[in-house]
Parts: C-alpha cells; structure tokens; sequence
C-alpha cells in the first residue's frame, strides 16, 4: 500500500534522531509525495536536528525521570498526561496511516496514544536490552524491529523482526577515500592511526586516557586522529599548549566520519547502539569502552553482544586510564588479532537495515 502520512517520535539523542531521519529518508524515497511529521521533546536536540533535516515537528513537554529528589519529579505525572493529551490531539489532527517509535521520551506518549486510537504502530529498539518504555509499548505496538538477536525475552515472540539498525550510507562508505583522509586530517600515511570517537560531547574518561598516555603514542611511532568533544575542546587546549602534537591530532568534533573511519587501523569508542551498528560496517578492529552513566547500563550489553563473539576488544570505564592506550597498543601490533576482530565484526553488520524496517512499516499500514 502507498504510503501518505507518517509519524515518527522519539530523538533526545543523536542516537535517536540519526536513525529516524534516516528511516524517513528510506519512506520518501520509496513515496515522494508522503507527508511525514515527526513529534519530538521540547528543549532536545531533535527539534533543531530534524528541521535541519527537511522535516517538519511538533514538541511535547516531556521530560524523563530524575534520578535525584527534584521538582521535575514532582510534575512528571502531570506532564505525562499533558503528552498524552497533546499526542492524542496532533495524531486525530494528522491521520497518520503508521506512527514509528524510535526511544526517547516523547515516543512513549506519542505511540500509546496511537495504540489507543487503533493505529498501526512500530518501534525500532537499537539497544541489546531495551528500555522501560518500549517494554512497556511492546505489549501493544504491532510491530518490534530489533538490532539484535536474542530479545524474546523483552517482547512478544511474533512480534520481532531482526532488522539491524539504521545508519546512513554515507557514514560507512570507505571506498577508495583513504588518501583523501590522510590529506583531510593532515596525518601522514606511513603511520599507523588509531581513532578515538567518544560522541560529539566528548568522554571523559577517553579524553583522560589519551592525555596521560601521548607520550606512548609517539614513542610506538603512532599517531591518533582523537576527537575530544565540544565540553572539553577548550580545556584540553588550554592544558596541552605546551605538548609537542606531532602525530597527535584533536579536534572538537568530527564532520566527516567517513574519512575518519577511512584512515583508522584500530579505533577506540563508547558502545552506544548506533555507534556499534556503523562500526560493524566500517569492519575495523575495535576497543569498546561502555559508558557507565547510561540508563540500564545499555552499552555494556551492547558492547558485550559483540565481546561475546569475538568481534571487538573491551576495557572496562574504570580501567580505562591506565590500561586503554596499552591495550590499544598491543592490538595496533598484533596482525593476527586485528584480521580475528575484522572477521568477526564484518558476521554482525546489518547493512540494508534502513530498507528492511521501511518494508515492515509497509505491511502495517493502513
């Protein structure tokens, strides 16, 4: 059936956003003339990205659960019931024929609303272990796309598809752009390149490990393409300008991830859903370092879905600082381990994902 109208909620992270404007990106290809409106939080970064983007949004006053006693809290309740409301109110006003849920908070609202309403409904859970809301949705949703394998124990068995998750083409395609990323990041072609990529806030913890350990880089006659993020760019540059950077090269943020993945040997990164998708595709040897301070611990299990098969090296957050960079190191040397971890990564990647959520979302509609 063709497809007109859509909803598409969620976002809060990038992780979030990334995929669901690429699922709209698969849906309008398919139907050039679908009319898609994405129901976002206000005050999160999804209401700037998607406009960005080409799509249009509206925003609930939605906010999540703190863990500290606060005010917040206090009017949870009552801005859940105003979601509620408002959600119910843009969907009667849409007609959507499908609404997609893809995490954040304005999706838990937005996809019982249209349960309530008796319209076809889909989620795409991106984590190894899913969320409270979305275990929560699963029991009414119709349809559950997952990145991974193994969730029957979260949703209803006839629910779940295997899709993978969404990433955009242009993220993971490398072909032919590895002397045009060496003339980019002005780094020198006959050394080995480790990347590290903790978001684009930045990571604490991988910014510490780095730092303590420049001086091991050079010596190893390595260099590293390390992207600190936008909270710890100035103070890094203010502590380091007095650091020889020869084959040390930080930078804010990364806008070409293609060519960044492109000139890696090894790359060290946190374990967010996306990021572990993208990096399945890039099929480069991988140090996954969790983050801690994430809600159910999702990147452990996310990191250790991979871990588990030989796909990927960890190093624990707490360990990071003295071990990371050493460990880095030995895989950097280890031609054997390295062409292990390349094989094994390349069984798990997912790279028609977009496409085979989009022809679930077909079945569904109305």
């Amino acid at each position: 059936m063709k497809i007109e109208r859509v909803i598409i909620s969620g976002g809060g992270t990038g992780g979030h956003i990334f995929p669901a404007i690429a699922i709209a990106d698969e849906i309008k290809r398919r139907n050039p003339s679908v009319e898609i409106l994405f129901v976002g939080a206000n005050g999160k970064m999804e209401m700037e990205k998607v406009p960005q983007a080409g799509y249009k949004i509206k925003g609930l006053d939605i906010v999540g659960f703190q863990r500290r006693l606060t005010l917040s809290n206090f009017l949870l309740p009552f801005k859940i019931i105003a979601s509620l409301w408002n959600a119910y109110k843009i969907i009667k006003n849409f007609k959507p024929q499908v609404v997609i849920g893809v995490g954040g908070y304005a999706s838990g609202p937005t996809l019982q609303a249209a349960t309530f309403l008796a319209i076809p409904t889909l989620i795409q859970e991106q984590n190894s272990f899913p969320g409270k809301t979305n275990k929560i949705l699963s029991k009414k949703v119709t349809t559950i796309c997952t990145a991974y394998e193994g969730l029957e124990q979260f949703f209803p068995v006839s629910k779940i598809v295997f899709t993978g998750n969404p990433v955009r083409p242009e993220m993971v395609d490398l072909t032919d752009k590895k002397v045009e990323a060496y003339n980019f990041y002005g780094l020198d072609s006959t050394k080995k390149t480790i990347l590290v990529i903790g978001g684009s806030l930045g990571a604490r913890t991988l910014n510490e490990s780095v730092k303590l350990h420049l001086k091991e880089i050079q010596n190893n006659n390595l260099q590293i393409l390390w992207q600190c993020g936008k909270f710890y760019s100035e103070s890094l540059t203010a502590e380091l300008k007095n650091v020889n950077f020869d084959g040390i090269k930080m930078v804010q943020f990364i806008a070409r991830m293609d060519l960044a993945y492109a000139v890696a040997d090894v790359i060290i990164s946190r374990a967010g859903a996306i990021s572990v998708s993208e990096l399945c595709l890039v099929k480069k040897p991988v140090v996954l370092v969790p983050s801690p301070n994430v809600a159910e611990n999702h990147q452990t299990k996310n990191a250790m879905a991979l871990v588990s098969k030989e796909a990927a090296v960890l190093v624990k957050d707490v360990e990071a600082k003295e071990s990371l960079i050493h460990r880095t190191i030995e895989l950097i040397k280890n031609e054997e381990q390295q062409q292990k971890l390349i094989l094994e990564i390349s069984k798990l990647g997912k790279p028609n994902a977009t496409a085979a959520i989009v022809d679930e979302v077909e079945k569904i509609v109305i």
